[in-house]
């Protein structure tokens, strides 16, 4: 019996049309099923539905380009300001966070009155944690920055003495008129202050007057202060592990500032900038990142300096979550992370969150604000502040800082 060869192929086309079928069936069976989170026996994140936005190409899902490039837009002090004789000297304290700040008001200060100011020594929150300002930032850097601004001397001066060098305090971004009022008797009286800032509120509103005063601060905060060449190194050699880590995201990675110590204090679910909030832990934080987007894969960097069990929520959810043990130098992790103080630790911290793609401040306060800032200044704007989302279908964008969405930082008096 013949066989026709027109129904061998009919039949052929016909059982490959049931084969895609079937494979389409499947297909569409798992793609409707709702992902769980992986490893968590929790009702809030098993319930939780995950954006279906794709990560694998730049700027889709919450991945975004840089913002607009951003330049120094300050008047050049001018020069007419009368020199004195006596020095300002001062300390900087409690992580790089203050110093910008503390560098600030010392700038000001010693322009107003005409004075040398006396390149500062770094203490840590530890007793006898002291280092040089060298060994931190480049000190030839700082100096050249201030030149026809600010006389600056690198060593405190012998003739100096505790007897003639009175303890004065300023608000942080303090104003001329307190200068005059309460700065400027005494350092004529002495001849010579000590100067240290306090901190009444975390300010950093936008500046719409620009002033002597203003573009001095601007230059002190914005053009002065640079790593140290080994430790420049040391946060750009992890900076691209990270990147390394994250090439499924063509090497964009997320830094959250989240410390537990800090968590677990006092007053640290206070308000934040919705009034409601102002800490984040790490399963809130997980849960925030996957509704907006963020895929499993995801490379995160958190600043806790330890591993906590309590960071395990987060881990469970993002396996590639790293903290600096994991990814710093291995010939530099005795001298950085070993070390009895922990200054070096908040210097990677604050520019490698400076650094990364996108920022998540799960804690609000002067860290978050100046990371705010100098991401500003670098056109980093990804920064997304964690809240409880309800609706499965947020967007990345509506959780934008509000220091960005409204431009009311103060970067944005001195940038433009």
């Amino acid at each position: 019996m013949g066989v026709d060869l027109r129904q061998v192929v009919a039949g052929i086309l016909t059982l490959a049309m049931f084969v895609m079928l079937g494979n389409m069936i499947k297909r569409d069976h798992f793609d409707s099923v709702e992902e769980k989170f992986p490893g968590s026996g929790r009702d809030t994140l098993e319930n939780a539905k995950i954006s279906k936005e794709g990560l694998s190409k730049k700027n889709s899902g919450p991945w975004k380009d840089d913002g607009q490039e951003l330049k120094p837009c300050w008047p050049k002090p001018s020069d007419d300001v009368e020199q004195t004789e006596g020095y300002v000297l001062f300390s900087l304290t409690n992580g790089p966070e203050y110093h910008v700040s503390q560098i600030a008001d010392a700038v000001v200060v010693a322009r107003y009155l005409g004075a040398t100011l006396v390149l500062p020594d770094i203490r840590g929150t530890k007793p006898g944690d002291e280092r040089n300002f060298e060994e931190i930032y480049d000190v030839e850097k700082f100096i050249s920055s201030l030149d026809g601004v600010v006389r600056v001397a690198k060593k405190r001066p012998g003739k100096l003495s505790t007897r003639n060098l009175a303890a004065v305090k300023v608000p942080n971004r303090v104003t001329e008129d307190y200068i005059v009022e309460h700065v400027e008797p005494i350092y004529r009286s002495k001849g010579n202050i000590r100067l240290a800032t306090y901190f009444p509120s975390v300010n950093m509103k936008r500046i719409e007057r620009k002033r002597e005063r203003d573009s001095v601060a601007c230059l002190a905060m914005f053009g002065t202060l640079e790593l140290q060449p080994e430790i420049n190194e040391v946060v750009d050699s992890m900076v691209e592990r990270l990147r390394t880590l994250s090439r499924k995201s063509n090497g964009q990675f997320v830094a959250v500032d989240l410390r537990v110590e800090i968590l677990e204090q006092n007053g640290c679910q206070g308000g934040d900038e919705s009034g409601t909030k102002s800490c984040y832990n790490a399963q809130e934080v997980a849960l925030f990142l996957r509704k907006v987007g963020f895929e499993k894969g995801t490379t995160i960097y958190l600043t806790e300096s330890k591993w906590d069990s309590s960071l395990d929520a987060l881990k469970d959810i993002f396996p590639k979550t790293y903290i600096k043990d994991g990814i710093i130098p291995a010939d530099k992790k005795s001298k950085f992370l070993d070390s009895e103080g922990s200054e070096f630790e908040k210097i990677i911290d604050f520019y490698v969150c400076s650094q990364s793609d996108v920022f998540v401040p799960a804690i609000s306060g002067l860290f978050y604000a100046n990371v705010a800032g100098k991401r500003i200044a670098s056109s980093k704007t990804q920064i997304l502040v964690p809240t409880d989302i309800s609706d499965s279908s947020a967007s990345a964008s509506n959780f934008i800082t509000h220091y960005v969405s409204k431009k009311n930082h103060l970067a944005y008096s001195c940038l433009c």
